[in-house]
C-alpha cells in the first residue's frame, strides 16, 4: 500500500528528468558547448584586429621606449675598456690596465665604430671625438706603458673627467635622455643638475602645449556646444544643410585648410584688410596674427571644432524636449530649466569631445609647424626635428615622444577617475 493511498497523507513528488535536447544531450551541456564556440568564433573575428594593432602599435611603442634609454655603444665597440674601468673609483686617473684595454680597443676598432662611440661621448664632453679618433691612427705604436704612451699622443687623456665619461656611458641603459628630455643633465662629477637657463626648451615646450591644448579646448566647446544645440533642435532639412558645413572640414585637406588661414591671418591679408577698411587699426598697425601662438590657436580650434560639435550633437539628439519645457512649466526660467536639466544630460557628449580635442591637440604636428613661428610650435615638432638629427638626437626625440605618451595616458586616468569612460558617447 502506498502512501497516496493513505488519507491525510503528504505526497511527494516525483522526480524530474534531466532537460535534453532534441537529438538526447543533455541541455546545460549543449549550452557551454555553443557558448564555447561563440566565444571562438568571435575571438577569430577580432584576431586580425589583434594582430594589426600588436604589430603596428604595441611593439612599436615598446621599441621606442627601449631605445629611449639604449647606451649600446661604449659597452660594445670599448669592450676592454668598458670592463676594466667598472671598479675604477674616480679618483686620479685609471690604472696601467685601464689604459692598456683603451689602446687594445683603438687598435682593434676600426674608423667607424671608434668614430660612433666618439661621437656619442662628443656629445657629453666636447673635444673628446678629436681626442679619440687621432688615438685610434695611432694605435698601431702604442707600447707599454701604456699610460705613458697615451698620455704623450694627447694631453686631455690626463683629464679625469674623460674617464669619468667613459666609466658613465660603459652602462647599457642610461636616464641622460630623460635627463636632457626633462631640461637636467649630468655634470661632469657625474651629478645630475639643471640645464643653464638658455637651453632649457624642453619642459617649457612640453607646459606651452599644455596649455595651448587646453585653451584649444576651451574654445571649441564655446564655439561647439551652440551649434550642436541648434543642429539638435532644428528641423530636419535645415540640420542636415547646416551638417554639411560642419563636416566640410574633413572633407578638405589639413594642408589647405592651414594655408587658408596664412591667407586670411597674415600682415597683409583678409583679416588685416578688413580691421583696415573699418579703422579699428591704421596701415601701419596692422596686427601680426600668424606664426605665433594666435595662429596656432585660432587654425587649431577651427580644424579641431567638429570633434567636439559631432558627439555634443549625437547625445543632445537624443534628449527629449518635453524635458525642459515640463521644467518651465513647473516655474523655472529658461536659463535654470536648460542649466539644470538640459545640461547635465549633454555631459556625456561633452566630456567625449573634450577628450578627444584636447588628446588630438596635444600630439598636433603640421599646423603648428606651419602657422606657429617659433613662438606656436607643440613639443611634436621639437620631436619630429630631433628625429632627423644625430643617433643620440633620434633617442632623445625618443625620450620626449615616450613623455608625451604618459603624459596622455595619466590624464586619461584622471579623466576616467573625474567623469568615467562609461560616459562617455562618441555617436
Amino acid at each position: 500500500m502506498t502512501d497516496a493511498a493513505v488519507p491525510g497523507a503528504i505526497p511527494v513528488p516525483e522526480p524530474k528528468a534531466a532537460l535534453t535536447t532534441a537529438d538526447g544531450k543533455p541541455l546545460k551541456q549543449a549550452l557551454r558547448k555553443a557558448n564555447a564556440k561563440a566565444r571562438r568564433n568571435a575571438l577569430l573575428l577580432v584576431l586580425p584586429l589583434f594582430a594589426f594593432l600588436l604589430i603596428t602599435y604595441t611593439i612599436p611603442i615598446i621599441q621606442m621606449m627601449t631605445r629611449s634609454v639604449s647606451n649600446p655603444e661604449v659597452a660594445s665597440y670599448l669592450p676592454n675598456t668598458a670592463e676594466a674601468i667598472a671598479d675604477w673609483d674616480g679618483t686620479d686617473l685609471p690604472s696601467e690596465e685601464v689604459f692598456a684595454a683603451m689602446a687594445t680597443d683603438l687598435k682593434n676598432g676600426g674608423r667607424a665604430t671608434i668614430g660612433r662611440v666618439a661621437a656619442r661621448l662628443n656629445a657629453e664632453l666636447a673635444g673628446i671625438r678629436s681626442t679619440m679618433m687621432g688615438a685610434m691612427r695611432s694605435a698601431d705604436e702604442f707600447q707599454a706603458p701604456f699610460k705613458e704612451a697615451l698620455l704623450a699622443d694627447d694631453d686631455d687623456w690626463g683629464d679625469p673627467r674623460l674617464w669619468k665619461l667613459i666609466q658613465r656611458e660603459s652602462r647599457t641603459l642610461t636616464p641622460a635622455y630623460y635627463l636632457r628630455a626633462l631640461d637636467y643633465e649630468y655634470n661632469e662629477d657625474g651629478d645630475i643638475v639643471r640645464r643653464p637657463d638658455y637651453l632649457r626648451v624642453y619642459t617649457q615646450t612640453f607646459w606651452q602645449t599644455a596649455w595651448m591644448s587646453a585653451l584649444i579646448t576651451v574654445l571649441t566647446i564655446v564655439l561647439g556646444y551652440p551649434v550642436a544645440h541648434l543642429l539638435a533642435t532644428l528641423p530636419a532639412s535645415r540640420a542636415n544643410l547646416l551638417m554639411i558645413l560642419v563636416l566640410l572640414p574633413f572633407w578638405t585637406s589639413l594642408l589647405v585648410r592651414t594655408s587658408a588661414w596664412i591667407v586670411l591671418l597674415q600682415q597683409e591679408g583678409v583679416v588685416n584688410d578688413v580691421l583696415v577698411l573699418l579703422h579699428v587699426v591704421d596701415e601701419d598697425g596692422r596686427i601680426r596674427m600668424i606664426y605665433n601662438r594666435i595662429g596656432t590657436i585660432v587654425a587649431m580650434t577651427h580644424i579641431l571644432l567638429p570633434f567636439m560639435i559631432l558627439p555634443l550633437y549625437s547625445v543632445m539628439k537624443t534628449i527629449p524636449p518635453s524635458l525642459t519645457r515640463a521644467a518651465r512649466s513647473m516655474g523655472a526660467t529658461p536659463l535654470r530649466a536648460h542649466l539644470t536639466v538640459y545640461m547635465p544630460l549633454t555631459v556625456p557628449g561633452l566630456a567625449a569631445g573634450v577628450l578627444l580635442v584636447f588628446i588630438l591637440a596635444i600630439g598636433y604636428y603640421i599646423t603648428p609647424a606651419l602657422v606657429g613661428g617659433e613662438s606656436g610650435i607643440f613639443i611634436s615638432n621639437l620631436i619630429a626635428d630631433r628625429m632627423t638629427g644625430s643617433l643620440a638626437q633620434l633617442r632623445l626625440a625618443l625620450a620626449l615622444a615616450t613623455i608625451l605618451l604618459v603624459g596622455v595616458l595619466v590624464l586619461y586616468w584622471l579623466f576616467n577617475k573625474l567623469v568615467g569612460v562609461d560616459r562617455l558617447k562618441f555617436g
